[in-house]
């Protein structure tokens, strides 16, 4: 089935796409994308786009990588699938040795998974059964944050901080607890506290944890789970000051701290994991996305040796696993990818035009559309306003005629390939593959410019 018009035929009677309203293309065609190439993009009519998404913050090597194609081409011939179920088999052992190489303090156990949902999944439980073989058996609840996006399975959806997605789905696992998110630029509406620092807010953010554990009774709280840069909502890094209080906070009430990586690690801020940019150590990552460059599904739950201890002797078993988790194909590419980024020095390119990248688009400034740049790495949001003055946001029906009835269609027909989200205040997300520099930056802005200056004549 190759020609256009039988995919799309196939794609509008017989696909079923992820988070897609389907009747956005009952009188119009699927998107079809067909090839990839560096940090491009092509459909099935040949046409170019600059994926300023890196698939769905995946694709850090960028596409049409050979060396990562032939290295599952070679595992899949050698073997093709084992399970983790009471065996191993050495490209696993292999990875979960690399990654415990760039973890910070003792997270030394790799449990895989397929993708990050399931790896948050993974936390969750283990954090439950974890208290429970040590004797507080009440510790099963889980703070997040507001408008935080945790993953699609029933546990990861109840931590998940956005209502919408939750309500056809409800009732969920119970007890996941929301706090506010680290979102500086709305400081002054989430405290009611106007003019606070940076370093304030952090403070405070942190500290609203500390009350909903007091709320809910230290004894009933298993863990906390944030994101290094909250992707939902636009990318909200940590202000100065918060993880340090956070980890305090977690050892004060023998809380877990979980840090959820699925964007955030391999390369996304710069480094392999956050807590090396932002100084901490949790007590667990959860990882996915970027661990292949997507050439294959992989993710990873990794944890303190401590959360390990009890399942080392003896009779005790962690009695959850995955059909396909640490799939010895996707482990190869795994550990081609790893290569890569060494003999690249991907990190270090993402942090020294981490600037550059910022630079860019705080362009955009000019623009009376735009009120707020942010994020971190190759990871950045650009907060759009009806006034730049009073940060005043759009109505819902506003954002949805702005997101959905222009933004999204224009950027991409313009040859941009990113992320118009509302699932907070609306903004344009942007995590390109970490091999793009100032050329696809440029390009960035200059279509951006183009899609929000014809935005902002509309409104």
């Amino acid at each position: 089935m190759t020609h256009p018009e039988d995919l799309q035929r196939a794609a509008h009677d017989n696909l079923w796409m992820h988070f897609t309203r389907h009747g956005a293309y009952e009188h119009a065609e699927v998107p079809m994308i067909v090839r990839g190439e560096g940090a491009y993009i092509y459909d099935v009519n040949g046409k170019r786009y600059l994926d300023g998404l890196a698939g769905l913050f995946v694709v850090q090597a960028g596409h049409g990588r050979s060396e990562l194609a032939e290295a599952a081409a070679k595992q899949a011939q050698e073997l093709a699938f084992f399970p983790l179920w009471s065996y191993a088999h050495p490209k696993a052992v292999e990875l979960a040795a690399r990654l415990v190489e760039h973890t910070p303090g003792d997270l030394n156990r790799v449990f895989f998974t397929t993708g990050g949902g399931e790896a948050v999944e993974t936390a969750w439980k283990l954090a439950k059964q974890y208290f429970k073989l040590t004797g507080r058996p009440l510790k099963h609840k889980v703070i997040s944050r507001q408008i935080a996006y945790h993953g699609t399975p029933q546990g990861a959806l109840s931590i998940t901080g956005i209502p919408l997605f939750k309500q056809m789905f409800e009732p969920l696992v119970p007890g996941s607890v929301r706090v506010p998110n680290t979102n500086y630029y709305r400081a002054d509406e989430i405290t009611g506290v106007p003019g606070m620092t940076p370093e304030q807010y952090g403070i405070w953010a942190a500290e609203r944890v500390a009350r909903a554990i007091e709320m809910e009774g230290p004894d009933t709280v298993a863990a906390v789970f944030v994101e290094p840069v909250q992707n939902a909502g636009g990318c909200f890094p940590p202000p100065p000051g918060y993880f340090k209080r956070l980890r305090e906070i977690c050892d004060e009430y023998d809380v877990l701290l979980v840090s959820d990586e699925v964007i955030c690690a391999y390369g996304r801020l710069g480094t392999m994991f956050a807590g090396e940019k932002f100084d901490y150590v949790p007590d667990i990552i959860t990882s996915a996305k970027g661990l292949t460059s997507g050439y294959s599904p992989l993710g990873a739950m990794i944890c303190s040796d401590r959360l390990f201890e009890p399942f080392k002797s003896g009779t005790e078993m962690f009695a959850h696993g995955y059909t396909f988790g640490g799939h010895p194909v996707s482990a190869a590419v795994a550990l081609a990818n790893l290569d890569l980024f060494e003999r690249e020095d991907l990190l270090g390119h993402v942090t020294r035009n981490e600037g550059a990248f910022r630079a860019t688009l705080e362009r955009l400034y000019d623009l009376p559309i735009v009120g707020d740049v942010r994020g971190s790495g190759f990871f950045w949001g650009v907060e759009l306003v009806k006034d730049k003055n009073t940060k005043e946001t759009f109505t819902a029906d506003e954002s949805e005629r702005l997101i959905r009835g222009f933004l999204s269609k224009a950027l991409f027909e313009a040859g941009l390939y990113c992320r118009a989200d509302d699932r907070g205040d609306p903004v344009v997300q942007l995590a390109p593959p970490l091999i793009c520099g100032q050329k696809e930056f440029d390009e960035i802005e200059s279509i951006l410019r183009g899609v929000l200056t014809e935005a902002w004549a509309l409104l």
